[in-house]
């Protein structure tokens, strides 16, 4: 099922908050149920209705045209096919319109009772092996012990299949017909659904002035760690009540992420290359839906549970492949990518797309010694200059009358006249760079520099500087960047320059100290030769 809705995005932020999404917010973010694993049809290579692809959910494959082909180019941009149900819009909607997946039973999310700490265990106090034993429909799980609590049957006691039938047998036949929320109604239940109803029922003032009371008044100190451990999640939950809720942590509404963030694509000899998540969104899907069918037609209460395992289980490796045990894995043994695995790590969305974008006007290159250098100065390679400050040059050339277009201007620059080396020589003058080492670790790793032109492909760079970069010559890197800004540039000459940081900030002591070659080349030019010509000499001066 498809909707539409208008997205206002407001421009300018003040700040980010990180919270767990409620079913709802899932579904007011989505545009749609994706209820088939189908991706795309193998004859006509067009996304299958309520599939993987669905263009009534996710938007159109083409800019500006319906599925069906009835509504085509801009003029009907905003229509809604009424033939297809496929909004005339944008093809680039697929990289941010969301899905979603209902889940028939809810699922644990493998983030909060397989990570330390584990936030589910330590809400009701349960062991991780335990914990397990329930989600993955082991044991039973007391939710409200009733009638039975006369017989020493407590709430969260756990219960083998054999003594959870015993106590069906023992029940009077008024328990079946009691409402759930009767007190005196036994109710135990076992998976995700069980913690669902536990969490739900959790009284977190309640549990906080208690693990207080066993933290201050408890003599073992294992145990006093216990309660301060399991109290700094539950204060945590408290300070943010309005936007975590402890049952959010069990999953009922699944979000898919949009098509164009995990595609599918066609390569020669009519096969595809997918992205995993494609794989493990299409598990989730067909578990889900065959739980669906097996509830309708009243199967064995056994095999039930066998499909809400597995179902569990997709929605585990979907979340975090790399986190369990049996990881679901390719042809080759290849563990599949999951959503946390494109997000962490190196390689993941953080490291390596937001905080690792490239950027204009920077360079990188391989760092030589430079011992001719002033403490200031780098050697920038000739051609690395001429492609950093391309811009200022095209700017002078014209300025000069030397060219009237850019076009031309840029022409000259590439051909490397001799004219820009002269240019450049005036431009680099009032423009100093910025010389990066990775990792940059502490503010000396980025210092400015005035740059000298040099032959050759790599950076020169002044020995005594490299104990700040944590530099050395057997195949270091480093970038280089331009500061544009009459603010940047003053700010890197007057507080970044190499020869203003002459002293450690972190304990103050000289950073910029001979070493190596210089102390062993200081030590022969000052080192006293016996019987050599002028020896036993003094001078003096008035």
């Amino acid at each position: 099922m498809a909707f539409r809705k208008e997205n206002k995005i407001k421009s300018g932020f003040l700040k980010i908050s990180i919270s767990l999404s409620s079913p709802e917010e899932i579904l007011e973010r989505s545009y749609g149920e994706v209820l088939k694993p189908e991706t795309i049809n193998y004859r006509t290579y067009k996304p299958e209705r309520d599939g993987l692809f669905c263009e009534r959910i996710f938007g159109p494959v083409k800019d500006y045209e319906c599925h069906c082909g009835k509504y085509k180019r801009i003029r009907y941009k905003g229509i809604v096919c009424d033939r297809c149900g496929v909004e005339v819009t944008e093809k680039k909607v697929r990289r941010e319109r969301m899905g979603h997946i209902a889940l028939v039973v809810p699922v644990a999310h493998i983030w909060y009772f397989r990570s330390l700490p584990n936030k589910i265990g330590y809400l009701l106090g349960l062991p991780t092996k335990r914990l397990d034993s329930i989600i993955y429909y082991e044991r039973y799980v007391v939710i409200n012990p009733g009638i039975k609590d006369a017989d020493g049957v407590k709430e969260l006691d756990f219960l083998t299949e054999e003594e959870y039938l015993d106590i069906l047998d023992s029940l009077p036949k008024e328990n079946a017909l009691l409402d759930d929320d009767d007190p005196n109604k036994f109710i135990a239940k076992m998976g995700a659904e069980a913690l669902f109803d536990i969490l739900q029922k959790l009284d977190l003032d309640d549990l906080s002035y208690t693990l207080r009371h066993k933290a201050n008044t408890e003599t073992s100190q294992q145990r006093k760690n216990e309660a301060l451990k399991r109290l700094q999640v539950v204060e945590a939950f408290r300070a943010s009540k309005n936007l975590n809720q402890p049952e959010w942590m069990i999953v009922r509404v699944v979000p898919v992420i949009p098509p164009d963030l995990r595609p599918l694509v066609p390569l020669d000899g009519g096969r595809f290359a997918t992205s995993d998540l494609n794989d493990l969104y299409r598990r989730v899907i067909i578990r889900n839906n065959r739980l669906k069918r097996l509830i309708e037609i009243k199967a064995p209460e056994v095999i039930l549970r066998n499909e809400k395992r597995m179902l569990q289980e997709a929605v585990d490796s979907l979340f975090d492949n790399s986190r369990k045990a049996n990881a679901v894995k390719t042809e080759n043994n290849r563990a599949l990518k999951s959503l946390s695995d494109s997000l962490k790590g190196k390689q993941g969305r953080f490291r390596q797309n937001l905080l690792g974008k490239r950027v204009d006007y920077s360079a990188r290159s391989v760092i030589v010694v430079g011992p001719k250098l002033k403490l200031h100065e780098c050697g920038l390679p000739k051609d690395m200059a001429a492609e950093l400050y391309k811009p200022f040059v095209i700017r002078k050339l014209i300025e000069r009358g030397i060219v009237k277009t850019v076009k031309s201007a840029k022409k000259i620059v590439d051909r490397k006249d001799p004219v820009v080396w002269e240019i450049l020589e005036n431009v680099l003058k009032g423009h100093p760079v910025l010389l990066n080492r990775a990792p940059t670790l502490h503010r000396l790793s980025i210092q400015a520099f005035q740059p000298v032109m040099i032959e050759g492909k790599a950076i020169q760079l002044h020995p005594l500087v490299c104990t700040g970069f944590n530099a050395d010559f057997d195949g270091d890197q480093m970038a280089v960047h331009l500061p544009l800004g009459s603010a940047a540039i003053l700010e890197a000459q007057l507080l970044m320059l190499s020869s203003h940081n002459l002293l450690n900030p972190a304990n103050g002591a000289p950073i910029h100290v001979p070493s190596q070659d210089m102390v062993l080349g200081l030590y022969y030019m000052t080192k006293q030769r016996d019987n050599s010509k002028g020896e036993g000499m003094t001078f003096y001066s008035p």
